[in-house]
């Protein structure tokens, strides 16, 4: 009797088991179609935003790096955008940074996510914090915590010095790696 009980509860959690992950596939190939969408509008949404004015954007792939080149409606190359990942205080976070390459600037910073704490390294993502790389010449940037008098400097937000930090180094990273791809016109 008690070997019969044994079988049964073996086809029975065998049974769950399989319906169980049948289940997680079905749900899985269902929602990957949506889940890439709206990555795709972040993304696309996160250009618009580090390059305002473009008419059109290329996809570029450049030793294995992804490149978002933006023409204006002349077809005039307006800027070139790069997505770039580091870690912050809780997380990794994931900027997208817009730069100008004949004028050698950043021209707008998107965080495009982070999993930085709400209220503090989640400021990271304000106008206000955002706002201190706009126009900012390439180069070695330097976090203060009072307002910058100096165009290398970028405002810290108060309580979230380590966020803050890393979006600095990512934004640097990130426009070196375009500065090297596309020989810093």
């Amino acid at each position: 009797m008690e070997k019969n009980s044994n079988l049964n509860l073996i086809l029975v959690l065998t049974t769950i088991g399989i319906v169980s992950a049948l289940l997680l596939t079905f749900v899985f190939e269902w929602t990957s179609p949506y889940i890439a969408a709206n990555e795709a509008e972040k993304r696309r949404n996160a250009i618009n935003e580090v390059l305002p004015g473009l008419e059109r954007v290329e996809e570029v792939e450049i030793d294995g790096e992804i490149f978002y080149e933006a023409y204006d409606n002349q077809g005039m190359q307006i800027g070139v955008a790069a997505q770039h990942s580091g870690a912050g205080y809780n997380g990794m976070i994931d900027v997208m940074v817009g730069v100008d390459l004949d004028s050698q600037e950043v021209i707008n910073i998107s965080i495009v996510g982070h999993e930085e704490t709400p209220g503090l390294g989640a400021r990271i993502t304000e106008n206000e914090y955002k706002s201190n790389y706009q126009n900012k010449p390439f180069g070695d940037y330097t976090g203060v915590g009072t307002p910058t008098s100096d165009p290398m400097e970028v405002q810290t937000i108060a309580g979230a010095t380590i966020s803050s930090e890393a979006v600095i180094r990512i934004v640097e990273n990130a426009v070196e790696k375009i500065n090297t791809v596309y020989g810093g016109r």
